[in-house]
């Protein structure tokens, strides 16, 4: 059983005009995602790949009940979309964008949690449900079905992780990209409570980066919450200090987010971490043996 969507999860694009929203919006629909609507202001009533376009996301949701809503915009007018999302009070937000301003998403934060809606990102790659339903921009057809959770800040890292579990043949019950930004809206803790307590994810792969301390507090939250087995992956091990690597929040500030600490931190937890993305299967296969 996948996590935060399935078969029947209701799709609205905002920017689905785009380039990249109509691009992704068609790979989804490929995939069989149910994309019930698109949010363009000023295009209302147009189409695109057979799916309505509305003018904002509280006239799309009246019309289609859509309860997921991904968010394909420029990073100027992201926040003004998440905010326009939870205002509709859709339970699920992807936001793809990256680039954002931290300082609006620190109150964009807030305003997600007070709506009571899920916010995953903003920069990433969003999130599947192998064989039932993608939202974002991973690559469906290196996915399988199966039991291993996947949760990781690193898009690319995703996709060569899951490629080695699906040539392996180890399926994924979800993968979700959590975003390399200094401000996401959901972190490793939230997920690994939901993956602990779903009965059909029999173990979970733990994918980070330096920068943060985001893996050392998901290492405390498993040693004393989590009874699946996780394996680990921390890319960054050779960045210099006060070097941001790839993503925004991926830079080592004095002696906080390196890779060491983190490596520390989940190997104290009892979670084994691979020196490369190749040997996380090896050290799952080892961890479901035990």
């Amino acid at each position: 059983m996948a996590i935060l969507l399935d078969a029947q999860t209701r799709v609205l694009v905002q920017g689905i005009t785009g380039r990249d929203g109509s691009f992704h919006t068609q790979q989804m629909l490929d995939y069989g995602t149910s994309v019930v609507a698109g949010v363009t202001p000023g295009k209302k009533g147009q189409e695109m790949a057979g799916v309505p376009v509305f003018n904002t996301v509280q006239e799309a949701v009246d019309a289609t009940a859509a309860n997921c809503s991904i968010i394909f915009v420029p990073p100027r007018f992201a926040t003004d979309a998440i905010l326009e999302a939870a205002d509709a009070k859709i339970p699920l937000i992807i936001c793809i964008t990256e680039g954002v301003p931290v300082q609006e998403m620190i109150g964009a934060y807030q305003y997600v949690q007070q709506a009571g809606c899920r916010l995953i990102g903003p920069n990433c790659p969003g999130l599947i449900a192998p064989g039932a339903a993608k939202v974002g921009i991973m690559p469906g057809h290196i996915h399988k079905a199966g039991n291993i959770g996947v949760i990781s800040r690193s898009g690319t890292l995703t996709y060569e992780v899951v490629y080695q579990l699906t040539q392996a043949g180890m399926g994924q019950s979800t993968c979700v990209g959590i975003g390399g930004d200094p401000i996401i809206g959901t972190k490793y803790v939230d997920l690994l409570e939901l993956f602990e307590a779903d009965p059909e994810t029999e173990a979970i792969v733990l994918i980070g980066e330096i920068g943060g301390n985001d893996e050392e507090v998901a290492a405390e939250y498993i040693a004393k919450h989590v009874s699946k087995p996780v394996v680990s992956f921390i890319s960054g091990r050779t960045a210099p200090p006060g070097k941001r690597m790839g993503h925004a929040g991926a830079i080592i500030s004095g002696s906080s987010g390196t890779a060491e600490a983190k490596v520390e931190a989940l190997n104290a937890a009892g979670v084994p971490v691979a020196d490369t993305p190749a040997q996380v299967v090896g050290l799952l296969q080892e961890r479901l043996k035990a």
